[in-house]
């Protein structure tokens, strides 16, 4: 099991622009899939591993479903960036005030939802939850090593 951490060593708002990508949409499940091709599109203008980008689609996809279906936000702030020590970093920021902590849960065989928390922790190289200083709310992110 990846390791699971609540405080981040780093936040994307620390690195430069040109390699940062933020895209702020509001919280409906269509923009999920929007989020999903515009980071792609950036990961791979990037020239990242085919791999890698197929990782990261998938961990940003499951943070911006959470905070979709999970919190009162009106919109959300999905962000990725090429941090130092060759790390990919993904971030999905709500606007939900109550801060709380995520656990995975455990899910039924014939449950449709429920493993997005799990999937992430099997994915991701260390991952975690912090205040957000963009919006204040919460600002999920998981890292993978590139």
């Amino acid at each position: 099991m990846s390791p699971h951490t609540t405080s981040s060593p780093l936040s994307l708002d620390a690195f430069s622009p040109d390699r940062t990508h933020w895209l702020e949409l509001p919280a409906h499940r269509s923009s999920v899939g929007v989020a999903r091709r515009s980071m792609s599109a950036r990961l791979i203008a990037w020239q990242l591993p085919g791999e890698l980008c197929a990782d990261a689609v998938l961990l940003l996809s499951e943070l911006a479903t959470n905070a979709v279906r999970h919190t009162l936000s009106t919109r959300i702030l999905c962000g990725l960036g090429l941090v130092p020590d060759r790390c990919l970093r993904v971030e999905v920021h709500d606007r939900n005030h109550l801060c709380h902590g995520l656990l995975p849960c455990e899910s039924g065989p014939d449950d449709e939802g429920g493993r997005g928390l799990f999937l992430v922790d099997q994915l991701a190289d260390t991952w975690g939850v912090d205040r957000s200083r963009r919006t204040g709310g919460n600002a999920v992110w998981a890292t993978l090593r590139v």
